[in-house]
């Protein structure tokens, strides 16, 4: 990114790279040491805190990291961070913690580590950067208010369909417009998809099937764009979305939407299925100006009321050092909450669900999520799906039935938990309804 690059020359010259603690070393984990190792000068992975220390291991030997040395706990972090060698521990929150790191990433996915992650990292003075859409779907209002008290940045990724999203929104401000949808290009929605379904797929790229599952049954369209929803102060049109079919160039979906609604909801996030370019991300936007959208007609972006700017791609973890930078450098975020969310993701029941049943993880057998308006979850007592993980059932469930907190019984003691209900003060709305 411009700017940055400079930057980032600035530190490697005077010997002050960022030092970076990276949560995880999954798929995209393991290609982000990569790209920080090989492309990213004034950067350095300094400690990768995982359960699995082979993981780690394995995630630097494929980056070309020699001298790796594996620590027990903070205090060896910060040893092997005075020495200048990589480090591994299973230790997650005290490398988290550990003095001499600059950043945090987390490209768990997990929603209750995470929030163990970040509240850790607010603690000790440290910018997050997630790659883990789903603890901020489900918690990052409040995270979001916890990184301002403690002065430190708390940040989605660019790369990932949501920061670039973010990102376009940004540029089309810039120009004057206003974007009223901000919008996910996908391939594939089909809701019923489980890790069986998607296995031979998940094992062709080596990643996880369950993970792949949350792509393909909606999910993660949700959870992405519920975080974009929440970072813009846009809504829904309805639970969902609405999610159309559209194979044609992403240009001519404008005609699709319609103004005064899109107006009434104060913005809309959406995706559409089988659009080009895919697979990318599009914004759509107005000018108030007849000045200036003669000019716009002019260079050729059509007559409105609504214009199309798309980026018609996604570079994942090739982008999220531009992040770091940004965060410890500019002190800037490239997606965040703006404070109360305006939506959720709710758990919607995959298959009938028995009475006793332990819920299983994201990307599973039994849920998948859909997009909602937040005052209609809260309201409602909805589920949501960031909470959803070894919930037991109180009483069955059919198939495409909403999942309520009436329905469950939660685990107990979970930080996640104790966060919902903090963050139903920023809803304004009972504690109750939060747990």
């Amino acid at each position: 990114m411009i700017v940055i690059d400079t930057l980032l020359a600035g530190r490697q010259a005077g010997g002050r790279p960022i030092r970076v603690a990276l949560v995880g070393a999954g798929f995209m984990g393991r290609g982000l040491v990569n790209q920080i190792a090989h492309a990213v000068p004034g950067m350095e992975v300094a400690v990768i805190a995982v359960r699995r220390p082979e993981q780690g291991f394995r995630a630097f030997a494929e980056a070309g990291v020699d001298g790796v040395v594996q620590v027990d706990d903070r205090r060896g972090v910060e040893r092997a961070i005075s020495r200048g060698v990589a480090a591994v521990t299973e230790d997650i929150l005290g490398a988290v913690a550990a003095d001499g790191v600059d950043a945090v990433v987390d490209v768990t996915g997990a929603v209750e580590l995470g929030a163990h992650v970040a509240v850790t990292a607010f603690e000790h003075g440290k910018h997050l950067v997630l790659m883990n859409a789903e603890v901020d779907a489900t918690v990052g209002p409040e995270l979001a208010r916890r990184a301002d008290a403690a002065g430190v940045v708390y940040t989605g990724c660019d790369g990932d369909q949501p920061g670039v999203q973010m990102n376009l929104v940004r540029f089309v401000r810039g120009l004057g417009l206003r974007p009223l949808v901000a919008g996910n290009i996908k391939g594939l929605q089909d809701p019923y998809r489980t890790p069986t379904t998607q296995k031979a797929f998940a094992e062709r790229w080596g990643q996880d099937a369950h993970m792949v599952t949350s792509f393909a049954d909606g999910t993660k369209i949700s959870i992405e764009q519920a975080t974009v929803a929440n970072a813009t102060g846009m809504s829904v049109h309805r639970r969902g979305m609405l999610g159309r079919d559209h194979h044609e160039h992403i240009d001519t979906l404008t005609a699709r939407y319609d103004l005064s609604e899109l107006e009434s909801l104060g913005g809309a996030v959406d995706y559409v299925v089988g659009a080009q370019p895919g697979p990318g991300v599009y914004v759509f936007a107005t000018h108030d100006d007849p000045k200036q959208r003669h000019y716009l007609n002019l260079y050729k972006l059509g007559e409105g009321p609504l214009y199309s700017f798309y980026t018609p791609y996604h570079l994942c973890h090739f982008e999220v050092p531009n992040t770091v930078a940004r965060a410890v450098l500019l002190g800037d975020a490239a997606i965040r909450p703006l404070g109360a969310p305006t939506v959720e993701v709710v758990t919607t029941a995959k298959t009938d669900l028995a009475e006793g049943t332990v819920l299983d993880g994201l990307g599973g057998y039994h849920y998948y999520g859909q997009a909602d308006r937040a005052d209609v979850t809260a309201t409602e007592r909805l589920l949501p799906i960031g909470v959803a993980e070894g919930c037991r059932l109180l009483r069955a469930v059919p198939r495409d039935a909403v999942l309520t907190y009436d329905d469950v019984e939660l685990p107990s003691g979970r930080l996640v938990d104790e966060l919902r209900v903090a963050q139903s003060a920023l809803q304004g709305t009972p504690a109750a309804l939060s747990v």
